[in-house]
């Protein structure tokens, strides 16, 4: 099974060099820390900021430079800092190549719900709903089951709606998952995760075909 930290890295390797990447509030923004060696990726934040770095050691923390999700983060040299409607102008153009987000609710043909639970108290929809509407390529990262057990790979998502056939893949501590139009497809399995389990806490459609490979972790 994968902590966040495995799930991040895993994320990362579909990182490809040159690419402009956007990582969301939660897991996705660990990816940060797991770029492969040999390629060149730009991080985009939507609050404004284009060449983030990794998380800063503790004791370097700049704490007037944050991530949209209010964490101290660094800046890569040659980074570049701007008002947050340029910044959306970059997403609304289509200029991300990835974005990796957390969920609540992924369906099996590809809607994402992620920024509110209906009588819980919200600040705002965030970048969400624009980053899912122009990335070229949106990755999900998150647990596969909420606090209750119960799954939150759903044939239908019950929340309310981010974006509707935009997810292109899941990583969850129990695998990999690719949606496609037969539904969850699971690629990879994670370490001492068997395939009944995954079937046990899957709601929506899953095909599982041939013999999965387990996940390698460097």
């Amino acid at each position: 099974m994968l902590d966040k930290f495995g799930i991040a890295q895993v994320i990362a390797r579909e990182l490809q060099d040159g690419y402009y990447v956007n990582l969301g509030i939660g897991i996705p923004t660990l990816v940060a820390n797991y770029i492969p060696d040999g390629i060149e990726v730009v991080l985009q934040s939507e609050n404004g900021l284009l060449g983030m770095g990794p998380f800063p050691f503790e004791g370097e923390e700049d704490a007037d430079l944050i991530n949209a999700g209010k964490q101290t983060i660094t800046k890569l040299p040659g980074s570049a800092i701007f008002d947050s409607a340029t910044s959306f102008g970059m997403i609304r153009a289509g200029k991300v190549d990835l974005t990796v987000l957390g969920a609540m609710e992924v369906s099996d043909t590809g809607d994402i719900a992620n920024w509110k639970i209906p009588g819980k108290m919200v600040k705002g929809m965030g970048g969400a709903m624009d980053l899912v509407a122009s990335a070229k390529n949106i990755i999900v990262a998150m647990q596969h089951t909420n606090k209750k057990g119960e799954s939150k790979l759903l044939s239908e998502c019950s929340l309310p709606i981010t974006g509707l056939q935009c997810v292109k893949k899941v990583v969850t501590e129990l695998g990999v998952f690719e949606i496609t139009e037969r539904g969850f497809e699971l690629k990879e399995i994670a370490p001492e995760v068997t395939v009944d389990e995954i079937r046990s806490k899957t709601q929506g459609r899953l095909v599982i075909e041939g013999n999965i490979p387990v996940l390698e972790l460097a």
